[in-house]
């Protein structure tokens, strides 16, 4: 018997936000396709968490970042460092690092810091900047990448990932409503969507289960994940919220949820 292979293997590495938690990580999410492993921000707790779920940071050879904030970028130092290990000899693959706008400079001020202990040699690092105020793409080997501004700090951006078998998954990042959002997830097989807080307690430059919920239903995906809770989310139904305006398939994130399409 042949057993199906997913084209897209979808890890939630940290569902969580800034705030120390022993139950959510900082963000990040990590999406496997063919032999890729791509790796979506890198907040606190990350490598760990990609340990756990038996992936080296060696077998890393895409980095998005949403923005810049610490809980999405915090662990991108530790991790360069650690690639380093021993004298740079354990990575065999290059790291191509996309963001937008304003990443360069963010890591130039970082180098400025901590000097050639975040370099790796030319040939395993890419830095790829794509543009932060309107919609762009790239082409890979295994996937196509898409993104868009939404509404959050001045470099964020959202992701789509699509692959040749037309599998798609979209990253929100951090962001308040964002038409632009709607759009680049129309008709996604997965969309996964920050939901910081719940919807009594909105606050601008962030989502709640309804509005994500509302996102999700205008974009006709085919799943919606909430991720990115503050510990408030901790005491309220977000299925619940989130029900008012979607009524499709939906997972409340937790660190180390697995999802495959």
């Amino acid at each position: 018997m042949t057993l199906n292979t997913p084209e897209i293997s979808v890890t939630i590495l940290g569902s969580g936000t800034c705030v120390p938690s022993l139950k959510r990580s900082s963000c990040s999410v990590l999406i496997k396709i063919k032999n890729e492993a791509l790796l979506f921000d890198s907040g606190a707790g990350t490598m760990r968490r990609l340990l756990e779920a038996n992936t080296e940071i060696y077998d890393i050879s895409f980095v998005f970042y949403s923005h810049f904030h610490p809980d999405h970028t915090g662990e991108f130092v530790p991790f360069i460092f650690s690639n380093k290990y021993p004298d740079g000899t354990r990575r065999q693959i290059p790291i191509t690092v996309v963001a937008g706008k304003g990443f360069s400079a963010f890591y130039n001020k970082l180098k400025m810091v901590y000097g050639d202990w975040i370099e790796l040699a030319p040939c395993l690092l890419n830095i790829v900047v794509l543009d932060n105020t309107k919609y762009d793409s790239l082409r890979f080997n295994h996937f196509k990448v898409e993104s868009v501004p939404v509404m959050h700090s001045d470099e964020s951006i959202a992701y789509r990932i699509t692959t040749p078998g037309g599998k798609s998954v979209v990253y929100s990042g951090d962001t308040d409503f964002s038409d632009n959002l709607v759009s680049l997830s129309k008709n996604a097989d997965l969309l996964i969507c920050e939901s910081a807080l719940p919807d009594n307690l909105k606050v601008k430059g962030h989502l709640t289960p309804s509005l994500a919920g509302k996102i999700a239903a205008n974009a006709r995906v085919n799943q919606l994940v909430l991720t990115h809770f503050y510990p408030e989310c901790d005491d309220v139904d977000l299925e619940k919220e989130c029900r008012k305006t979607y009524s499709g398939p939906l997972i409340i994130a937790e660190d180390l949820i697995n999802i495959e399409l």
